[in-house]
């Protein structure tokens, strides 16, 4: 059996990598739903629908667990899909997110004014108010959407000057809030990560998911040996994108680098 990894493009591949930093023993199925990308600006209601396509998908490839690998799909999508999709469908698999990763590690910190940047859906849901007031109730939260930032970062555009005209504009709000962390509440925004710090400054701590989600699953998979004892050890990897295209080609292979083998399969996805 697999572990599966689902985003809406690329971003989630951010996820994956750091996963494979930690675990990279077990087999992985990528999936990136592209064509359909961004996610952002969808409905909830549609966006469950793609996370039931993505779960059937991925199940169908034989995974046993699945990471959703972004937090909009996390958001509208996860708590249905847990308590709904499963039982009804797959009683036997798993489905967890980066939402509770990224709040836990925010009560280790003990912040006091926190930050979260992320889709317009993520934002406007409340969610990870909701969230970090539930595990510290005096912490204050300042949100911003940064809907430009996944298109500009799908199409590879990173370098762009106009890049940082768009990340000053979006993080400037937040910034004179004197917020001392910042929770990057979006995986593509980690393609970014270095503008976003050297923006915010040396004071401001910013929450990758990558690494925080890599060491939650692990520790999810030595809790749950069920699980983990159903899963093959054997290092395969195959990336699944619903539009197969030169910059899905590229971006995969340059992004995870040393973590890409050339034996690696990559291939369309029908959902």
């Amino acid at each position: 059996m697999n572990i599966g990894v689902f985003d809406s493009g690329l971003g989630g591949l951010t996820i994956l990598k750091e996963i494979l930093k930690v675990i990279p023993q077990y087999n992985y199925i990528y999936l990136g739903d592209n064509i359909r990308a961004p996610y952002g600006n969808r409905s909830p209601k549609a966006i469950y629908e793609f996370a039931k396509q993505a779960v059937d998908f991925l199940i169908s490839k034989n995974c046993d667990l699945i990471v959703f690998a972004c937090n909009t799909v996390t958001i509208t999508s996860l708590r249905r899909i847990q308590q709904e999709y499963l039982p009804l469908k797959y009683p036997d698999k798993r489905v967890l997110g980066v939402v509770r990763p990224s709040v836990e590690e925010i009560k280790s910190l003990n912040s006091k004014s926190v930050g979260v940047i992320g889709t317009s859906t993520t934002i406007e849901s409340k969610q990870y108010i909701e969230e970090l007031k539930a595990i510290e109730p005096s912490v204050k939260v300042f949100q911003q959407a940064c809907p430009l930032f996944v298109p500009i970062i799908e199409e590879g555009k990173t370098d762009w000057i106009g890049l940082d005209l768009i990340l000053k504009e979006y993080l400037t709000p937040l910034k004179r809030k004197n917020i001392d962390a910042l929770i990057l509440g979006c995986t593509h925004y980690n393609w970014i990560e270095a503008k976003i710090k050297k923006f915010m400054g040396k004071n401001v701590k910013v929450i990758l998911q990558g690494g925080i989600t890599a060491d939650k699953l692990k520790n999810y998979l030595i809790r749950h040996q069920e699980i983990e004892k159903n899963l093959d050890i054997g290092k395969k990897r195959t990336y699944y994108f619903t539009d197969l295209n030169k910059t899905c080609l590229r971006l995969t292979k340059a992004f995870l680098g040393e973590h890409f083998n050339e034996k690696d399969k990559i291939e369309e996805a029908v959902i």
